[in-house]
């Protein structure tokens, strides 16, 4: 999934979507977007001790806080209120954002901890090779396999059919890890898209380090 590549294609939408914003400061959207996407980490974390149909608003959650990500810079742009101070809270939010939507829908007992630490840890990498693109004079970087659209909705999308297989199935296993069997191996749709995030942000964070590290001149 390359998402970003799509950006000139849904600018006309983004511009529609943004309009009833244009009011609020770009900061507050972010704060909101921030918001949503904690909560939807605090629902999934509750899976563990009530149900699994908490991830259908979770799922909705990350989808409307992935939006408002989104309409921030649009709406920044459009008002002229683009900043680099505000750029760097959205940054901030953003990987905070990421580390407690991971950490949250881990702590929901449907992903193997160890799979959705490396998870992490690549998401963190990616999102740093991005940045330290921009610290080098390169510009921001978004290129790869693993945009942060890309992964907000892969786990909207897992979190959707985890409510959705978790629906009481004669056939359904009690354990919540132990959703699908393949061999000797236990796994839910989460950790699916937990693996599917350590293959590709690897690949991402890899790729985006190499280009940067191409672009430099020798000496400098």
């Amino acid at each position: 999934m390359v998402l970003e590549g799509y950006r000139a294609r849904v600018e006309p939408y983004l511009a529609r979507i943004s309009r009833p914003w244009l009011g609020w400061p770009p900061n507050r959207l972010s704060l909101l977007a921030f918001g949503l996407t904690v909560g939807a980490a605090a629902l999934a974390a509750l899976v563990r001790w009530t149900t699994p149909y908490l991830f259908l608003p979770v799922s909705v959650l990350i989808l409307f806080g992935g939006a408002f990500d989104v309409i921030d810079g649009e709406v920044a742009r459009r008002t002229g209120r683009a900043s680099v101070r505000g750029d760097f809270l959205d940054h901030v939010l953003d990987r905070y954002a990421d580390v407690i939507l991971v950490v949250g829908i881990a702590a929901s007992g449907f992903a193997d901890p160890i799979l959705a630490l490396l998870a992490l840890a690549s998401l963190l990498l990616t999102s740093y090779m991005g940045t330290q693109a921009q610290a080098v004079g390169q510009g921001r970087l978004y290129a790869g396999l693993l945009s942060r659209a890309d992964r907000l909705v892969v786990l909207a999308l897992a979190t959707f059919l985890e409510f959705d297989w978790s629906l009481p199935w004669p056939w359904a296993p009690a354990a919540p890890w132990a959703r699908f069997q393949l061999g000797p191996i236990s796994f839910t749709v989460i950790d699916v898209a937990f693996a599917y995030f350590v293959i590709a942000g690897q690949w991402t964070a890899l790729a985006r380090a190499r280009r940067v590290y191409r672009s430099i001149p020798p000496g400098h």
